[in-house]
């Protein structure tokens, strides 16, 4: 999904972070506002980079649940690469789902990962991603007075995605 937010983000004159440990081979775009960040590559270090420098105004698209928590947490708007939105109102159950899967896997017990995305996700995470740049941008008005940060910027997480390289054709 890193070209659509590209594609996106290009439009609407937004910058974009694509977090990176270096463990997947990674071509920088060549895009003035994609700026690639490459942190150690100890386990949870982009996730570490990203909730720490993420935060109101800011979207972030990522698979992994608990760093959509953390970013919800920091009051940036979170969305997954199959296009589902993160929200206070969602992200608790999906947590709870995640440590039930976790449990059941230490028992012994076969789990499935999430499918590979398919076309429609695609169009699915396009409509969800231009829906929360214009909430965010709706809120520019409100955020000159300090109420409501506009959104500044997209960040990727790369970590997650090796699912969202295989397409169903």
């Amino acid at each position: 999904m890193r070209e659509e937010v590209y594609r996106v983000a290009g439009r609407l004159g937004l910058s974009v972070l694509v977090v990176s440990n270096g463990s997947r081979p990674l071509r920088p775009p060549g895009l003035p506002n994609v700026q690639m960040v490459f942190v150690r590559s100890e386990a949870d270090a982009a996730d570490d980079w990203i909730a720490a420098h993420i935060g109101p105004g800011d979207i972030c698209v990522t698979s992994d649940i608990p760093l959509a928590a953390r970013c919800l947490a920091r009051g940036a708007r979170v969305l997954a690469p199959n296009g589902r939105v993160w929200s206070a109102g969602n992200i608790g159950e999906a947590l709870a789902g995640r440590e039930v899967a976790r449990h059941l896997r230490e028992l012994g017990a076969a789990t499935r990962g999430p499918p590979p995305l398919a076309k429609h996700d695609r169009s699915r995470f396009l409509s969800a991603l231009d829906t929360e740049i214009r909430r965010a941008m709706r809120g520019t008005s409100a955020a000159q007075k300090g109420s409501i940060p506009p959104v500044e910027q997209c960040v990727i997480d790369d970590q997650d995605h090796d699912r969202t390289d295989r397409r169903d054709k």
